[in-house]
C-alpha cells in the first residue's frame, strides 16, 4: 500500500474531520492500495496538540511552518481561519506540498486566484472543501441532469439557511470582520450554494445581481479568545459587525439556466436547511440536507402521477456503497469529508483532478465577489471565467 504522508494545519473541528477522513481512506477504498500516514499536525493551542496525538499523528507542533518543512509530509490540509488561508497556502506551494484547503480559499477573489494559479504552475494536486457535492443524492441529481433525464434545464433554486449566528448575544469573532473573514454569509454559506449550482448543472454562473443586509449590527466582545462559531463568555461592550448576515441573488449560467440563491446565518428556526432544486422541461429534482439520503424526483415520461417520488440513495449513487450496505441509512457530514480525503489522495496518486480543485474555490470566490459588488451598487455583475475547475460535465 502506498502511504502518503500528510500534515494537518489547525486542529479545531474541521481539522479533526480532515484527520479522521484521511484515516478512513484505506478502509473504505481498499482496492486503491492507498492510505494516509498521519505525520504531523500544527496548532498553537496545547489541547489541540494533545488531540492530534490521540488522532494518531506521530507528532504535534505549534508552528505550521514546521509541518511544511518536514520532508516526510507530502501533503497538507489547511483548516485555519479564513484570514490565514492565503499565507499558509502560498507557503505550502513554496514548500512543494499538495494541499486540501477549506473554503473560502482566501478573503478575496484576488487571493484565491493567486493560490490557484501558483498551485497549477507548481504542478501540485489540490482539493477544496465543497463537501456537499459528495452526498450520494446530489451525485444522482447531477447524473439525471447530465444524462438529459430532466430535459432542458430551465431554472434552479439553491439556498443554505442556518441559525449559527442568530443570537444577538453571540460573541464577536473574526467571522464578523472584513479584514479577517472578507464577506460574511456570502463566503461562508453562499459559496457552497454557488458550487452546488455549478456542479449539479454542469455550467458556470456568468452573471449575478444581489441584495444583502446585516440584521444583527453589533455583537458583544468576547472576554476570552473567540474562535469560529464557538460560544465564549462576553463583555458588556459591543462591536460593529462589518459583513452581511443575509444574501439573496439571481444568476444566469452559461447553459442558459436561471438560478436563485439565498443564504442566512441568522435565521430563527432552520438549523441547517440546505436545499437544491433543479427544474427541466421533462422533470425536476429536489434535495435537502435535512433528509440527505432522499432525492425527490419527477420525470414526466415515467407515468401519470405528477407528485414527487422519494428516491433513496443506494449503491451506485456516488460513494454510498462505501459506507452503507443498502438503502435507508444515512451518510453524515463527516462521511462526506472521507470522500473528499479519498479524492484528494487519489488526485495526488494518479495526477488526475478528482477532488474539487483550487480552481473551483477560485470560481466560487469570483462569484462571491460579484454578489457583494452587486449588492453594493444594485446592478448586474459579470462573473469572470477561471481556469482549473471541475464542475463542467
Amino acid at each position: 500500500m502506498r502511504q502518503i504522508g500528510v500534515g494537518v494545519i489547525a486542529l479545531g473541528w474541521m481539522g479533526r474531520l480532515h484527520s479522521r477522513g484521511f484515516a478512513q481512506v484505506a478502509e473504505r477504498y481498499p482496492e486503491l492500495g492507498l492510505g494516509a500516514r498521519l505525520v504531523a499536525a500544527a496548532d498553537p493551542v496545547p489541547a489541540n496538540q494533545q488531540a492530534a496525538l490521540a488522532l494518531g499523528f506521530e507528532r504535534a507542533v505549534a508552528d505550521y511552518r514546521d509541518v511544511l518543512a518536514d520532508p516526510e509530509v507530502d501533503a497538507v490540509s489547511i483548516c485555519a481561519p479564513n484570514f490565514l488561508h492565503h499565507e499558509i497556502a502560498m507557503a505550502a506551494i513554496a514548500a512543494g506540498k499538495h494541499f486540501w484547503i477549506e473554503k473560502p480559499m482566501g478573503t478575496s477573489a484576488a487571493q484565491s486566484r493567486e493560490i490557484a494559479e501558483a498551485a497549477a504552475a507548481a504542478g501540485l494536486a489540490t482539493a477544496a472543501g465543497f463537501n456537499y457535492r459528495h452526498q450520494p443524492a446530489v451525485e444522482h441529481a447531477r447524473d439525471l441532469v447530465r444524462t438529459g433525464r430532466l430535459g432542458r434545464i430551465t431554472n434552479a433554486r439553491v439556498w443554505l439557511i442556518a441559525d449559527y449566528a442568530s443570537s444577538p448575544d453571540g460573541a464577536f469573532t473574526w467571522r464578523y470582520t472584513r479584514a479577517q473573514a472578507g464577506a460574511g454569509v456570502v463566503g461562508d454559506l453562499l459559496s457552497h450554494g454557488i458550487d452546488l449550482a455549478q456542479y449539479v448543472l454542469g455550467s458556470r454562473i456568468t452573471e449575478v445581481t444581489a441584495m444583502t443586509d446585516t440584521f444583527i449590527t453589533t455583537r458583544p466582545i468576547p472576554l476570552g479568545v473567540g474562535v469560529g462559531h464557538s460560544a465564549v463568555a462576553v463583555s458588556d461592550e459591543r462591536r460593529e459587525v462589518e459583513n452581511e448576515d443575509y444574501v439573496a441573488a439571481l444568476a444566469r449560467t452559461a447553459g442558459g439556466a436561471l438560478v436563485t440563491l439565498e443564504s442566512s446565518r441568522v435565521a430563527v428556526g432552520p438549523r441547517a436547511e440546505y436545499v437544491v432544486e433543479v427544474y427541466g422541461t421533462e422533470g425536476s429534482v429536489r434535495w435537502s440536507f435535512e433528509h440527505p439520503e432522499h432525492l425527490q424526483v419527477l420525470i414526466a415520461g415515467d407515468g401519470s402521477h405528477r407528485g414527487y417520488t422519494s428516491v433513496m440513495s443506494e449503491a451506485g449513487y456516488g460513494d454510498y456503497g462505501r459506507f452503507q450496505p443498502g438503502p435507508g441509512m444515512h451518510l453524515s457530514f463527516d462521511d462526506s469529508k472521507v470522500i473528499e480525503a479519498r479524492q484528494f489522495l487519489e488526485t495526488i496518486a494518479t495526477g488526475r483532478q478528482l477532488a474539487p480543485s483550487a480552481g473551483d474555490a477560485w470560481a466560487a470566490a469570483e462569484a462571491d465577489e460579484a454578489v457583494v459588488a452587486s449588492a453594493a451598487d444594485r446592478t448586474w455583475h459579470a462573473v469572470p471565467e477561471v481556469s482549473g475547475t471541475t464542475y463542467a460535465f
